[in-house]
């Protein structure tokens, strides 16, 4: 089944709406949908190594629309059920704790998050939950979120050859070390931080 997804993103890549199935991927990523847009991304650089940079382009300018998307249902998150549920369980002061400290280091948790294979949706969703600043999360965003991409299309304009050489020989197991980045990628966040 993974097999047949790959090969038909790379049948996408030619596509006229290419493009906007993958801005719609990362967006969505970025604020709800499970999926990273590397799913798109790296089989459409693949099959269109000419394009990898406007794909990066695209794919930060969505995400970053996709994550203030994830922001504000995290701040609206906070003020209709969060506010609710830590008083209800009498953590009212935990939650005050917990605002300050990500005011303090959010910085770093948006940058070193953003890179990661943990899912950016819960580094979006957090900061509108924390109330950080919206200017500061923007701007660390597009920081984060293009250096992710573009450093993608760096790889996949200089190796981009090999590396299809490599995921076709070994589909299964770069399949499987995918699966197990993402999966891991919420596991790090629910036990590191």
């Amino acid at each position: 089944m993974l097999r047949r997804l790959y090969d038909w993103t790379l049948s996408l890549a030619a596509r006229p709406s290419a493009p906007y199935a993958l801005a719609l991927v990362s967006f969505s990523e970025s604020s709800f949908f499970p999926v990273p847009p590397d799913v798109m991304l790296v089989p459409m650089m693949l099959a269109r190594p000419d394009k990898a940079w406007s794909y990066a382009l695209i794919c930060t300018i969505a995400s970053v629309l996709g994550g203030i998307l994830g922001y504000f249902i995290g701040l609206g998150l906070y003020d209709s059920i969060g506010a609710w549920l830590f008083q209800l369980y009498g953590l009212t002061e935990g939650a005050q704790t917990f605002r300050q400290a990500y005011a303090e280091y959010g910085h770093w948790v948006i940058l070193l998050k953003g890179l990661t294979p943990i899912p950016y949706k819960l580094v979006t969703i957090t900061s509108g939950f924390a109330g950080y600043s919206l200017g500061w999360f923007i701007l660390l965003s597009i920081l984060t979120r293009g250096a992710r991409f573009f450093i993608v299309a760096l790889l996949m304009s200089k190796f981009g050859p090999r590396i299809k050489a490599i995921i076709d020989n070994n589909f299964n197991l770069v399949a499987a070390l995918a699966i197990a980045a993402f999966v891991g990628g919420f596991v790090a966040f629910r036990y590191l931080f």
